[in-house]
């Protein structure tokens, strides 16, 4: 996609209005006005202004994933690589017995008994699970799921016949392929045919052990319960991969931790962790793996958790770049290292869709229940068919059965809400409640973004971006804790969900309420603090509105509290009494209104094939010092892991913001082949964001150009 320089901001800005809004229409009249649009430009969130007042130039985002590079930034402020596909010599050894010797009688009539309780094609599956286990290690053998059955007596029939039959293999129950079903997954037992120690709830079988209900094998005491490596993906979002890596080592995608997901569309490196399991076993997947790879392996005492991590450190190449000389991009690039950028929360915190996360926000805030829910469920414009079919039939028939088995699973609030409805008809609210308390909860946080936006392009409008003013919110000097940025909240998302939601939201999670140290880090600026110098803009924050929190001791305040009475919202009082949807139920916390990009670094390039990646990423480096083997008949047609190269999709030109959604995106093809041997320049830009902060914003600040779905659709 082709980016085009803007008009300034100040020319952008809509006049605030202050005087006392009419009342909002009713609610399906403000749902109809949603439906008419498909997607949400920057304006509509409050997104004008820039910093400097260069001008923008031309360039091409995410010609390819490769181009946009995310690596994770620790608690110690280490930039995490991929840089070892290796597992280190192995301090664990799992004193289970080994399920082989279990497996090695001759297991025919107990196969052809269950040929008589199970479908015919089960009994093959089961066969082959027992030949696998007395041919090879226990390494390299994998679950298998057995077909989908309806009937729950049934499936516990199942359950008891391999307890009494096959002692070295364990079952459980997984979701089968539509909303009513169910399938019995079989596996080996990690434990051994007695199954005992700590994975048995009977004291007397795991002696002094606690209960560890994540049924994991017995593990040293000497050695760290949890493995932790770094996982190394290219397109694809951080839950799909671990999905693939957990199908293959037979656990659940919750059973692995991390600090917080990363884009889809760019190669990412992020640490990861998962319960007692040996480094060998996912090593042994790289060869396996397309797309993906771990390595980096070490055990450690616990496990990561969302929002245990600093920031991340962006690599990006704008290609195709066009400008009136080298000096306008220098230019700005210098500017851009010196003097930041508005930390605007980005279109990606408000969703893709035709409704933006905000405005379900505010009717949760409203206490408007069914209106909400007509939200998530009613037809929307620009996704795909299945997902408009299944819309539309929920619409004309109320068939929630019937619409469950249309709607695909990546729904997952939609989804939650029509299960939760089936056995609570007409209980709206509950049905919202269904919603992961994450997910459910972004939608008040994107409705704080909002505002925040707002305000913050009424500073930079009405005071500039160059002094400090009276009335300004600061975090207090002396003392070490004002050094953060950004006190986190609960908030988080699922790449694969509904509304598409930034993926980096999922690394700010920490705790809801904001600690009592950080509230009393901020003041209001006093003419004596101007007269003094002692803070300068870089100090200055802007509150995300909760019940602990103070505001700016100026007009800007009158931004939170007008807009908010426009949506039929007061800040300071709740109209219902569900504590999760109301505003004043938050505590709130602070957001610095401009960032600098830390350890900025940036270089101009030339290049002339566009199919060329001009930056290495973690495997390349690794490829290159062990040479990886590639097919000689066509050494071009696959990755350095051996993966075959997405030609589509390296040449799609899409933002953070388009094309994960299963939105319709027009296709724009490969920019760089109109006259594939003349010269083009890019450039590359690398520097590091705390996790909150957006690098769209950035480079926006850079190109002087909308990040918006509906701009980029224009360029074609």
């Amino acid at each position: 996609m082709w980016l085009k320089p803007a008009p300034s901001c100040f020319s952008m800005l809509k006049p605030y209005c202050s005087a006392t809004p009419p009342p909002p229409p009713p609610p399906t009249t403000a749902l109809k006005a949603l439906m008419a649009t498909k997607t949400i430009e920057e304006s509509d969130v409050g997104i004008f202004c820039y910093i400097s007042q260069l001008p923008g130039f031309r360039g091409v985002l995410k010609q390819r994933y490769s181009d946009f590079m995310v690596n994770e930034v620790d608690k110690e402020g280490n930039v995490v690589h991929l840089t070892n596909l290796d597992a280190p010599v192995e301090a664990v050894k799992e004193s289970g017995t080994t399920t082989s010797d279990g497996a090695s009688k001759d297991y025919t009539t107990e196969i052809e008994s269950f040929r008589a309780l199970a479908d015919p094609n089960d009994a093959e599956r089961l066969e082959t699970l027992i030949n696998q286990i007395n041919s090879s290690s226990d390494d390299g053998v994998m679950p298998i799921v057995l077909s989908p059955d309806y009937d729950k007596s049934h499936r516990t029939a199942v359950h008891n016949f391999f307890k009494q039959h096959f002692k070295f293999l364990v079952t459980d129950t997984v979701d089968g392929p539509d909303a009513s079903s169910k399938c019995i997954r079989v596996r080996i037992n990690s434990g051994g045919q007695s199954n005992r120690g700590r994975n048995s709830r009977k004291r007397k079988e795991r002696g002094d052990k606690p209960f560890d209900s994540r049924g994991s094998e017995d593990w040293s005491e000497h050695v760290g319960k949890f493995l932790r490596f770094h996982l190394y993906k290219e397109n694809k979002d951080t839950q799909e991969a671990l999905g693939v890596i957990g199908k293959m080592l037979g656990v659940q995608p919750r059973s692995f931790g991390f600090a917080g997901t990363k884009d889809k569309r760019a190669v990412t490196t992020q640490r990861v962790t998962v319960f007692k399991k040996l480094a060998s076993k996912l090593a042994a997947l790289n060869d396996r793996l397309i797309g993906i790879k771990v390595g980096d392996f070490c055990y450690v005492t616990e496990g990561l958790v969302l929002g245990q991590l600093l920031g991340n450190r962006f690599t990006i190449t704008l290609r195709g770049v066009v400008a009136d000389s080298e000096d306008t991009i220098k230019a700005s690039a210098s500017a851009l290292g010196k003097q930041g950028f508005i930390n605007y929360f980005g279109l990606q915190r408000f969703g893709s869709g035709s409704v933006p996360t905000h405005r379900i926000g505010a009717s949760l805030l409203r206490g408007e229940w069914k209106s909400t829910v007509s939200m998530f469920l009613d037809p929307r414009e620009g996704e795909r068919n299945v997902i408009t079919e299944a819309r539309e039939y929920y619409k004309e028939t109320n068939d929630i059965e019937g619409t469950l088995r249309k709607l695909p699973r990546h729904l997952v609030s939609e989804r939650a809400i029509l299960q939760c409805l089936k056995k609570c008809p007409g209980n709206y609210l509950q049905a919202l409640k269904a919603i992961p308390r994450t997910l459910r909860m972004m939608y008040v946080h994107s409705y704080q973004s909002y505002l925040w936006n707002n305000a913050a392009s009424m500073r930079v409008k009405k005071y500039g971006t160059d002094r400090v003013v009276l009335g300004d919110l600061v975090y207090c000097k002396g003392n070490e804790t004002e050094k953060v940025t950004e006190v986190v909240t609960s908030e988080c998302i699922d790449e694969n969900g509904d509304d598409m939601l930034d993926p980096n939201d999922l690394g700010d999670i920490a705790e809801t309420n904001l600690p009592e140290e950080k509230l009393n880090l901020v003041k209001a600026v006093t003419a004596e603090d101007i007269r003094s110098g002692i803070y300068t803009i870089e100090d200055v924050v802007l509150p995300m509105p909760g019940s602990r929190v103070i505001f700016p001791e100026n007009d800007i305040a009158d931004v939170f509290h007008d807009l908010a009475k426009k949506d039929a919202i007061s800040l300071t009082e709740s109209v219902h009494n569900v504590k999760e949807f109301s505003i004043t139920s938050v505590t709130g916390n602070y957001r610095r209104v401009f960032q600098k990009p830390m350890d900025f670094e940036w270089e101009i390039l030339k290049y002339v094939d566009g199919n060329v990646p001009l930056v290495d990423t973690d495997l390349d480096k690794i490829s290159k010092a062990k040479p990886a083997k590639v097919d000689k008949e066509d050494p071009s047609s696959v990755n350095g892991d051996g993966s075959l190269h997405d030609s589509a999709n390296q040449s799609e030109c899409i933002d953070n913001d388009i094309g994960d959604t299963g939105e319709k995106v027009p296709d724009v093809g490969s920019l760089s082949d109109t006259n594939p041997q003349e010269t083009q320049m890019a450039l590359k830009l690398s520097f590091t964001l705390p996790a909150s902060c957006y690098a769209t914003m950035a480079i926006r600040e850079l190109l002087k150009t909308s990040t918006s779905v509906a701009f980029h659709k224009t360029l074609n």
